[in-house]
């Protein structure tokens, strides 16, 4: 008789084959911490995979929509909503975020183009920001002065892999690069630029990093609202993350010669720096003053943004 799984093992199954560079931070969490990261990254890919998998558009927005009522009446038939909605009370998630995030997604339905910096960064907190956002919440902080270093972490890791699936998205009909940094370019050119194209694309892909780098800055003095155990473990992946920038900035932002990856091997590399170097950082335990609001103007009125 086969064993039924658990809702624990499905998620870190699933954590284990799509979230890799989680996975690997996720050991240095703890337990209680570690598997409700992987049942939240579960829930995640979940509804990521409703967006992108549909039979087309307009059944992935039925499904988008039915996940959506489920979060709001706080009943659902499905296993993995079902374990969501177990998380959001056992951690105390307001529905209102994870709703965002399905609002993002739904804007990956059909051509994607975005015409400004503003819009950029709201289609991150929405799919990313919001991430961040329930991560505080499964790793028991409380403090509200934590949220918007929280969302900062979840948009640096966002705007990392918009530079790096720049030919991957727009193959699918999407483009995140905004028309500010790029013009009116074509799909077909973000997909495989000409010679000439070349310069101002990889030119706005070191743009957006360098963003990056300042979102990972404030995500990064936010770590000391988290318990202490649980502060390496999420600066682990954040490193991981910024090292996917790091490579592609290094090969000149060419986001068209194959995907950038940290080997399992440069994932340990960045654990151990990002262990060492904490163990005299007395910003790592210190809590910031306040939080840089320049970060955040385009994000007023979405949840839990000051």
């Amino acid at each position: 008789m086969t064993a039924v799984e658990t809702p624990l093992q499905r998620a870190e199954r699933v954590l284990a084959a799509k979230g890799r560079t989680f996975h690997w931070a996720k050991r240095l969490l703890g337990r209680l911490h570690g598997g409700r990261a992987a049942r939240l990254y579960c829930f995640c890919r979940y509804l990521d995979d409703l967006a992108d998998e549909g039979d087309s558009p307009g059944a992935a927005a039925e499904r988008l929509q039915e996940a959506a009522e489920a979060i709001r009446c706080g009943h659902a038939e499905d296993p993995v909503l079902a374990d969501a909605l177990a998380l959001m009370r056992e951690c105390r998630i307001a529905p209102a975020v994870p709703l965002a995030l399905i609002d993002g997604l739904r804007q990956d339905l059909g051509d994607v183009r975005l015409a400004t910096d503003a819009e950029l960064l709201r289609y991150c907190y929405r799919v990313a920001g919001t991430v961040g956002l329930m991560m505080s919440d499964v790793l028991d902080v409380t403090d509200a002065a934590a949220a918007p270093f929280a969302i900062d972490l979840g948009i640096a890791m966002q705007l990392t892999n918009i530079c790096r699936d720049v030919r991957e998205d727009a193959l699918r009909g999407r483009c995140y690069l905004p028309a500010t940094l790029i013009g009116p370019l074509s799909l077909s050119s973000l997909a495989a630029p000409a010679p000439a194209e070349q310069p101002a694309l990889r030119a706005a892909i070191a743009e957006l990093l360098a963003r990056a780098d300042r979102y990972y800055a404030s995500g990064e003095r936010g770590l000391p609202f988290l318990p202490l155990r649980a502060r390496h473990g999420i600066l682990v992946a954040a490193r991981a993350y910024r090292g996917i920038g790091e490579r592609l900035r290094a090969r000149g932002c060419d986001a068209w010669s194959g995907r950038v990856v940290v080997s399992g091997l440069g994932k340990f590399g960045v654990t151990c720096r990002a262990v060492a170097g904490t163990a005299f950082d007395p910003a790592f335990r210190r809590r910031p003053a306040a939080h840089e609001s320049g970060l955040h103007v385009a994000l007023h009125g979405l949840p839990r943004v000051g």
